[in-house]
């Protein structure tokens, strides 16, 4: 087979993946796989904002390590926090002055920096209640301008292989064509693995792709079972895509309630309340359930002006409207539900895997920054300032022009049997009940032993490679790794 050749292979077109593209040198070629169209992204999604110390005044760095670190259990890499923390004002100043992004501001001109659960200080930068969306559009546009990037919408990244210091890409492409190409860098930035629980805020194609595909190459996956549970979903068991209520919502002053309308967070957090990080929010709900014996919750936050939660949260409140709640008059169902991934492709300070060539960047990678929970609003800083970490590194690499356009490799034809029917749903019932808010071992015992043998039976030769299978591999894959890692946890103490 001949694989046409890229300095380059991004995998993923969100923050991570765009903002890498942005600050790789003009003079590399690269090839951007996009799974869907480029806006279907856990980054898009992304409503809250940027956290970072953008008013020096009143904020300092120490101050957002300290709640990092709170945040995460004091169990992350304190390295890489000050690299995040130190470094993500210059990226955000960035986004505005070189290309266009519009954080909403004050009278004054000045950032209107909101608050989020976790925070001492008010330090979120945000559009609204659409920052994700804002960014990815306004990093798109520049990335359609480059002459050296090459993007394909609709392709699924199904096999990646290495041979003597190239990696060797199969992507399928819609409607049922399969490409080749090969790079001598490849950057995973395929984002989070949504779609292994029953119901997630994530996008449909957050099934933990990236991670499956570094795991078979041999790099280090770590902490994959620190999963953060978002307190305030809405309510709504009919879609398994559930939409998210923000943190930022909270940050202004909405009140957790539980079945009866009465607000509970100051009887198990007296000091940080509805404001605690969103793991102790989580759990704090877990257990009114228990004291009421009800899985009904309620947000409000209607005691504050109408027009300013309508100026505020526009897109949560006719989103919400559209559901059948006004969020300016009464309070709104939520419930938690799968989020965002802590853990993931281990790589160190400048997002470099063990695996020479092989990068991991945003959601899909574990920086450690996050620790064991993930405080409000550190995603996407990590996304752009790893992101452009690695693209700094790999600029750095010294190279002797090839000018080799095609290389030839041997992969297996992607013919074979259809996959039966029914194997995601399964996994996804077996994680919502091994491991939801709080590891149940039982299940989880029972649940690696089925997921085990599912693993092993994708495994085998006879499948026909399509974006089905490949899904459900990393699926599968992302399911194993996770329960091994808690039953070891279980171990240990």
């Amino acid at each position: 087979m001949k694989f046409k050749k890229f300095d380059v292979l991004i995998v993923g077109t969100g923050i991570s993946g765009i903002y890498a593209a942005l600050n790789l040198d003009s003079s590399l070629s690269i090839l951007m796989l996009s799974k869907k169209e480029l806006t279907l992204c856990n980054s898009a999604l992304a409503q809250g904002g940027v956290a970072a110390v953008m008013d020096p005044t009143n904020d300092d760095y120490e101050l957002h390590i300290k709640d990092t670190l709170i945040a995460g259990q004091y169990k992350n890499n304190l390295d890489n926090v000050k690299i995040l923390v130190e470094q993500g004002p210059r990226d955000v100043e960035r986004l505005v002055e070189k290309y266009g992004v519009d954080f909403d501001r004050k009278e004054d001109g000045s950032l209107a920096l909101t608050l989020e659960g976790g925070h001492s200080r008010r330090r979120i930068a945000h559009h609204k209640d659409t920052t994700g969306f804002e960014i990815e559009t306004c990093l798109i546009e520049q990335v359609q301008n480059l002459q050296n990037v090459t993007v394909i919408n609709n392709s699924v990244l199904c096999r990646l292989e290495r041979e003597n210091g190239i990696f060797f890409a199969e992507v399928f492409t819609e409607p049922n064509n399969y490409d080749y190409y090969c790079a001598d860098s490849v950057i995973l930035a395929t984002g989070g693995i949504g779609r292994v629980y029953d119901y997630t805020t994530n996008s449909a194609i957050a099934t933990g792709d990236g991670i499956r595909l570094a795991y078979n190459l041999g790099a280090e996956i770590k902490n994959l079972s620190y999963i953060q549970f978002h307190p305030t979903a809405f309510a709504d068991k009919k879609n398994r895509e559930s939409f998210l209520i923000s943190e930022a919502v909270r940050g202004e002053g909405a009140y957790l309630l539980n079945c009866r309308k009465e607000r509970f967070m100051p009887r198990y957090e007296p000091e940080r309340k509805e404001l605690a990080p969103r793991d102790v929010v989580s759990k704090c709900i877990m257990e009114e359930q228990k004291a009421t014996g009800s899985d009904e919750f309620w947000l409000d936050i209607s005691h504050k002006d109408s027009e300013f939660i309508k100026k505020r949260f526009p897109m949560i409140y006719n989103k919400v409207l559209e559901k059948g709640y006004d969020m300016t008059k009464e309070p709104i169902p939520i419930y938690p539900c799968q989020h965002y991934l802590m853990g993931g492709i281990n790589v160190d300070g400048s997002g470099a895997t063990n695996i020479a060539g092989l990068y991991a960047a945003g959601e899909c990678s574990h920086t450690g920054v996050h620790g064991a929970n993930r405080l409000a609003s550190n995603s996407l800083l990590e996304a752009l300032v790893f992101s452009r970490l690695i693209a700094e590194r790999i600029n750095q690499i010294s190279r002797v022009p090839d000018n080799i356009d095609y290389v030839e490799y041997s992969m297996r034809e992607p013919d074979g049997k259809p996959l039966p029917h029914g194997i995601r749903t399964e996994i996804r019932h077996i994680m919502q009940k091994a491991y939801f808010i709080y590891p149940d071992y039982d299940e989880a015992e029972k649940g690696l032993k089925r997921i085990t043998e599912l693993k092993d039976m994708l495994n085998s030769n006879e499948w026909a490679v399509t974006p089905d299978f490949v899904e459900t591999k990393s699926i599968v894959t992302c399911a194993y790794i996770i329960l091994k890692e808690i039953l070891e946890r279980k171990d240990e103490k």
